[in-house]
């Protein structure tokens, strides 16, 4: 189950709205937390700091939070902060000065909020004129590299809205001819290192669409596009070296690795797919591309591969699959590669990992941390030069 699973609870499904009431007992408690930020107003934002923002879809906010150099949370000051109904998928543009968050809003509409993101404290404010209109139940949200246009995917539509970003502001306008066709239920939004392609997962199409993106920030299809994936495809992320894409099939528990070729076309890997654990929802490479992270929403784990930094071929690491809460959807790693994170809707909290050179996930003293309400997105982001830029896409 991925952010657009989440969605279907907006059109009413039952059955995925009993699985998002669970709730587990856990540790290392961060709600009390709010308003323990170090950093004082008017000093220049601390270098290396790094924060994290999750979706809380029962509670349509966004919990901020500032990495501690041991991993462990700490809410930001004015935390959490106001989104849409139903917020399930995040995104921070590579320039690091905006944040936005696709909300799945009712049957009809959905919108996308935008936020400005302050550097020295770590806190979100609203760009004027959010939230921005999107299609229906929009699941997945991306920036391009260079933090002209972002993408939402729309399950409830078919299709995906493109819209340029005002570079001072942050607000979103919709690019000429969009929204862009898609295959059934898209699930998300994946964007090459280069801002040349862009991938979008249908999880009842079972695969994944790709584009070339145009100068204006139009979508044109790739020939050959769909191609095909396992069954109920739910996720897709482009390796930092852009030449990979792994999308995980929740249907048939596996992940489908491909070779990204000049035209932005997908070739399978060889070995491709690659089983993981039950009812795979979201996978993640670190930022150095040497392992790939993907979160089994019905085991509650979190199961990790080794790339062959050649083929793309996936290896399990050692000890894999890695324990989590109940439901996880989404997974994290923070820019240094150091730590990764898991939210779990279903246990109101977030699994909290130190990653070994292994590639192995070592739980975080305290973790997992609670506090939220049904967490589903996570993006993180470090502080450089003023702005909290997030790992490569």
């Amino acid at each position: 189950m991925t952010n657009s699973n989440l969605g279907r609870s907006a059109l009413g499904t039952v059955a995925l709205i009993a699985m998002l009431a669970g709730c587990g007992g856990s540790q290392g408690q961060i709600g009390g937390l709010r308003g323990s930020n170090s950093m004082l107003p008017g000093v220049l934002p601390e270098v290396g700091v790094e924060y994290a923002y999750v979706g809380n879809y029962g509670d349509d906010n966004i919990s901020g939070y500032k990495i501690a150099s041991d991993g462990s949370l700490t809410a930001v000051k004015g935390a959490p902060f106001a989104a849409g109904t139903g917020p399930t998928a995040m995104a921070v543009d590579p320039t690091g000065k905006f944040a936005y968050a696709a909300n799945t809003g009712t049957s009809s509409a959905g919108n996308v909020s935008a936020y400005t993101i302050d550097a020295t404290t770590g806190a979100l404010t609203a760009v004027k004129g959010s939230p921005f209109s999107a299609g229906t139940e929009p699941s997945g949200v991306a920036v391009d590299p260079t933090g002209k246009f972002a993408y939402v995917s729309n399950y409830g539509e078919n299709d995906v809205d493109a819209y340029t970003i005002d570079a001072t502001t942050g607000a979103l306008t919709a690019v000429k001819g969009s929204p862009f066709a898609t295959g059934e239920e898209p699930e998300y939004v994946a964007i090459d290192p280069k801002g040349k392609f862009a991938y979008v997962p249908n999880y009842e199409s079972s695969s994944v669409s790709a584009y070339t993106i145009e100068s204006d920030g139009a979508l044109k299809p790739i020939k050959g596009s769909p191609f095909a994936a396992g069954s109920e495809t739910a996720g897709v992320t482009v390796n930092p070296s852009g030449k990979f894409v792994y999308a995980p099939n929740y249907g048939s528990d596996t992940v489908s690795a491909y070779t990204i070729e000049s035209s932005g076309a997908l070739k399978p890997v060889k070995g491709s797919p690659y089983v993981t654990g039950s009812s795979p929802t979201n996978v993640i490479v670190d930022p150095n591309g040497k392992y790939a992270y993907v979160v089994d929403d019905a085991s509650s784990n979190v199961s990790a591969y080794a790339i062959n930094a050649t083929t793309g071929a996936l290896t399990a690491v050692k000890g894999s699959p890695f324990t989590a809460g109940t439901g996880p959807e989404y997974v994290a790693v923070d820019p240094a590669g150091k730590f990764a994170y898991v939210p779990n809707v279903s246990s109101d909290n977030i699994s909290g990992y130190a990653i070994e050179s292994t590639g192995a996930l070592k739980a975080l003293k305290g973790s997992p941390f609670t506090g939220l309400k049904e967490p589903a997105p996570i993006v993180i982001c470090r502080v450089a030069s003023g702005k909290c830029i997030p790992p490569p896409l």
